[in-house]
Order: structure tokens, then C-alpha cells, then sequence
């Protein structure tokens, strides 16, 4: 067995992401048993809704990489799942903290799985904003829905849960992941970035609707 095969070995039994030869995180390897892991150990939540103010401000950032910030993406990990999402950030269970966790398919079909604290969005050279007039959703916003245009590749600084400095990319709908789960953790929605007019119509879409998952009810 190469070196390399044994370092990215131990990191993986680490808890530790592998990394490629241009330095961006491995998150496909073992996803499904990764995620299964996560949540097996974790508590579902309930999801926070827009008008929350928890929602609507900067997320403190990490500084406590211990057992409590390992309980709490459990947790996140599990409520991804039962609210059948694709990306979580922490303030949609009502935590205050940078910190999101994803397992979203890319536009190959490739499943991505991991954690992120402290995420910072990278700004794109010229030659890679290509947008992608995608439709988007939000657990924080149920059952609504509308297009946004979102850069097609996105590049993420941050953390892992162990404090380990990471940086994971994403193209296509992943891309959109990466941004819409680190805007929230600097207090925007994705109907933040709408017009007048479609954010109206997303929130009428959520008042008509009925969530698949609980909610916490805003006073």
C-alpha cells in the first residue's frame, strides 16, 4: 500500500476528510455510511421558519471544536434527513453558530457528504461565473419554491468539526448548495436575493402549504 493511501487511511478513520492533489476535500468516498453514522448518533429537530430571528442575523462563529459541537451535527445530520433536505445550517434548529453540514448530489450524480464551520464563499475569477437559473428551496421556507441564479461552481473555506482547515467545491446543483447554506449563516434566505415579486409569491407558496416535517411556529 502507497504512503498516500495509508495517510488518507488514517485520516479517514480520523474522522478526517481526504483531500485531492489542488488541496479541495474528498466527500464522496464512503458517503452513505458516512452520513448513516452522523445520524444513527444524532436527535432529530425541528426546523426553524422564516421570520425567526435566529434567521435573520450573522451566525457566532466556531470556536469550540468538542464534544457538544460533534452532538450538535449529529443532531443536524439527523434533522437533514427527516426533513428530507439536501444542506442544514444550524440556525434552522434554532442554534447560533457557522456551522452547516450537507449531503447533496452533484450534477453527475455524485453524492457529497461533510461539514463545514466557519464557511467563507471564495470570489470567482471572472472566466468561472457562469449562472445556472436554477430553481431553489428552503427547509426554512417550506413547500415554496423559485428560480434563482446562482453561480455554477463554488469554492468554500472553512473548518471541519475537528478544527481541521478544509476547503470543498462544488458545481452545479452542489454549487448552489455550498451558497445557499452559507448565506444563511450570515442571515440571508434565498428569498433575500429574489425580487419583491417573487418573494412575495414564495411566501404565499409556504402560507398555502402544509410542511412534510415540524416546524418551530414563530410567535
Amino acid at each position: 500500500m502507497a504512503q498516500q493511501d495509508t495517510d488518507q487511511q488514517t485520516a479517514a478513520e480520523a474522522g478526517v476528510l481526504p483531500v485531492d492533489d489542488e488541496g479541495f476535500v474528498i466527500d464522496t468516498e464512503n458517503a452513505e455510511e458516512r452520513e448513516a453514522a452522523y445520524r444513527g448518533r444524532g436527535t432529530s429537530r425541528p426546523i426553524t421558519v422564516v421570520g425567526n430571528p435566529v434567521l435573520h442575523k450573522e451566525c457566532k462563529d466556531v470556536t469550540e471544536f468538542d464534544d457538544e459541537l460533534a452532538r450538535l451535527v449529529d443532531d443536524m445530520f439527523a434533522s437533514q434527513r427527516t426533513a428530507e433536505g439536501v444542506g442544514l445550517a444550524a440556525n434552522q434548529i434554532g442554534v447560533d453558530k457557522k456551522v452547516f453540514v450537507y449531503d447533496c448530489p452533484d450534477d453527475e450524480g455524485k453524492r457529497h457528504v461533510g461539514v463545514v464551520c466557519n464557511p467563507v464563499l471564495q470570489e470567482l475569477p471572472a472566466e468561472r461565473r457562469r449562472l445556472d437559473d436554477g430553481n431553489e428551496g428552503c427547509l426554512s421556507v417550506p413547500t415554496a419554491y423559485a428560480e434563482l441564479a446562482r453561480p455554477d461552481y463554488a469554492v468554500v473555506k472553512g473548518q471541519d468539526e475537528k478544527g481541521n482547515p478544509i476547503t470543498v467545491r462544488g458545481t452545479g446543483f452542489f454549487a448552489r448548495c455550498l451558497q445557499h447554506e452559507t448565506d444563511h449563516l450570515y442571515g440571508y434566505l434565498y428569498i433575500d436575493r429574489l425580487s419583491k415579486r417573487d418573494r412575495k409569491d414564495a411566501l404565499r407558496q409556504m402560507a398555502e402549504g402544509t410542511p412534510r416535517y415540524e416546524v418551530v411556529p414563530n410567535e
